[in-house]
């Protein structure tokens, strides 16, 4: 559904009167262009606390982007181990002074703060950000390595537990479209970064911001990695794919190389069937909620080589306040959208059906985090799919089996279409970037979560929503 708001707002006569009348006015958001070769365009500037292990990784990660002009802080303690890095990685870095007066733009500024081992080491995120804040692109981008709080010493794990307070207060002062998010890297990980900041610093990431990833080890290689098609020779299935985010996850998966099996109930077939067609995919009519739905599931993936990823997308409403909700209600959504997917896991760990190296990934809801008037049942479900990722993460990851959610706020779909206009433009603009999501920054997300590059990434809940107002 187009936003008529938005589009009034960046007419010409639109931005002179909603600036007169201090009116947000929403940017419209950079997403991926299939003609994009680099995945971040612009001048990047990379900076580091003391004693920080990242910035090898962080350089390597730069050298694939052709598009990129990297600088570092001048003056700051870590100039000297960056250029030193910057030896290693093969890639010129530029010393930058900041000043004031000059028009210096920065599509991205990147900041390794792995080396804060205490709260007065804070100080350096001040140091690099203060003078360049301003400096910031329209859709910019920044980026804060960290360490997982969880695995540190106690004075440090205060220190590094304080950058998600940092990198959230970020997304909601930088505006202009541009996004903030945190990845938390194991001491010896680094390596994995790459997948991560590829997501981060690219288009794909356009309605995800004051988001934290973790990453441990992991056995993914970056060189030779295709990154315009990493999901080659890949089979994937998502549920509930004939319209809106479904359909979208697919055209995303496919795009990026996966054979993809769509699936449906039957009085969705005939546009499951159009979806399958325009991206070359297999079209698969069912119920998730019938007995024999895991095993339909499994043997069909089965006749494509197995499944190597499976993206949990199905789900539906059905709004009632607690005093008002019939059991049915109750039941239909908690079995549509949590048991229904617990089965099939079920099935397709038991059968083998998912492949070594498979990802699972589940579409939970902001409703599930904050909680929502009237959506007692569907909370519940979605916050039951947090659960269920993060309570099996551990046991798949000795399988290197990945499971990992995410959590969509306000989506321009068919269903948001149906919600009433106040609440609606509530919705739109309620979050930091004062506008809707589309279905691709959904999909987009979960791609990356299905690339080999995201392997060190497990257990993880990551919001599309604009870093909504709503349970931040």
């Amino acid at each position: 559904m187009s936003d008529l708001y938005q589009a009034i707002a960046n007419s010409a006569v639109g931005k002179k009167v909603f600036s007169s009348l201090n009116l947000p006015i929403p940017v419209t958001l950079d997403r991926h262009r299939p003609d994009q070769g680099s995945f971040i365009l612009g001048n990047v500037l990379v900076g580091a606390a003391a004693g920080s292990k990242a910035a090898p990784a962080i350089l390597a990660t730069l050298k694939a982007a052709t598009g990129a002009h990297i600088s570092t802080l001048a003056g700051m303690s870590s100039e000297a181990d960056i250029q030193k890095a910057s030896g290693t990685a093969g890639v010129n870095v530029e010393n930058y002074t900041a000043s004031k007066e000059d028009s210096q733009k920065f599509k991205a500024l990147i900041f390794d703060a792995t080396g804060i081992k205490n709260t007065s080491e804070l100080r350096a995120v001040h140091d690099f950000f203060h003078p360049v804040m301003r400096k910031l692109d329209k859709c910019g981008r920044i980026v804060v390595i960290g360490r997982p709080p969880e695995s540190c010493s106690i004075e440090q794990r205060i220190a590094q537990r304080g950058l998600e307070g940092l990198v959230k207060s970020l997304g909601k002062e930088v505006k202009k479209g541009a996004i903030a998010n945190l990845v938390y890297v194991e001491d010896g990980a680094e390596s994995q970064l790459a997948g991560p900041l590829h997501f981060f610093l690219s288009p794909k990431s356009a309605y995800v911001s004051g988001q934290l990833i973790r990453v441990g080890a992991s056995d993914f290689g970056a060189d030779g990695f295709d990154w315009h098609k990493p999901l080659w020779g890949k089979t994937a299935l998502v549920t509930g794919a004939a319209r809106g985010i479904g359909a979208a996850i697919a055209e995303v998966l496919a795009r990026d190389g996966a054979t993809v099996i769509v699936l449906d109930i039957p009085p969705m077939a005939d546009d499951l069937n159009q979806v399958a067609a325009n991206i070359g995919g297999i079209a698969l009519e069912g119920d998730i909620t019938a007995d024999d739905a895991p095993g339909k599931i499994s043997a069909a993936a089965k006749e494509q080589g197995g499944l190597d990823i499976i993206v949990h997308n199905a789900g539906v409403t059905r709004d009632k306040t607690m005093a008002g909700m019939p059991d049915k209600l109750w039941d239909m959504v908690i079995d549509i959208n949590i048991a229904s997917e617990e089965r099939i896991n079920a099935q397709l760990l038991a059968d083998g059906t998912l492949n070594e190296g498979g990802r699972i990934v589940c579409v939970s809801s902001i409703s599930g985090i904050a909680g929502n008037m009237g959506q007692t049942n569907y909370a519940t479900s979605k916050a039951a799919v947090i659960g269920m990722v993060q309570g099996m993460a551990p046991d798949l990851a000795a399988k290197n089996i990945t499971i990992n959610a995410v959590a969509p706020g306000f989506i321009e779909t068919q269903m948001t279409a149906a919600i009433p206009f106040a609440i609606r433009e509530a919705g739109r603009r309620l979050n930091s970037m004062n506008q809707g999501g589309q279905p691709v920054d959904v999909a987009e997300t979960i791609a990356f979560f299905s690339s080999p590059a995201s392997q060190g990434a497990t257990g993880n809940i990551v919001r599309v929503c604009g870093q909504s107002l709503i349970g931040a």
